[in-house]
């Protein structure tokens, strides 16, 4: 089971092995509070598509189909996903920004459920 939440919210035991896919780590957020299982750095946005987005709602069509163009060069890391979701049962995909529905978390949890 592939699930999304914010790092800011507690975390609990349904969360199961919990992965950090934002390229920078959450500010305010110590290690020990955010208790982040992996930080899969490599596998968030590109900082030029980062930039580019810059968080403009207009733009998160585009971003979409930028970030799915980059995750597709990036087999293994999505295969390790896979593998961890097959080992603990549950895997968390962790992401900083308020926008629940607009982050790369949402993006990448489509694919690793093989949702278009």
């Amino acid at each position: 089971m592939i699930r999304v939440k914010r790092v800011y919210e507690e975390p609990a035991k349904e969360d199961g092995y919990r992965i950090l896919v934002d390229r920078l780590w959450p500010r305010g957020l110590t290690k020990e509070r955010a208790r982040v299982d992996l930080w899969m750095k490599e596998i968030a946005p590109s900082d030029a598509l980062r930039k580019w987005y810059g968080h403009q709602p207009e733009r998160w069509p585009e971003f979409e189909k930028r970030y799915r163009a980059e995750l597709a060069k990036t087999k293994e890391l999505l295969a390790e996903i896979e593998r961890l979701e097959k080992e603990h049962g549950k895997v968390t995909l962790l992401f900083g920004r308020k926008d629940e529905k607009q982050n790369q978390a949402v993006v990448l949890a489509g694919i690793l459920k093989g949702k278009p």
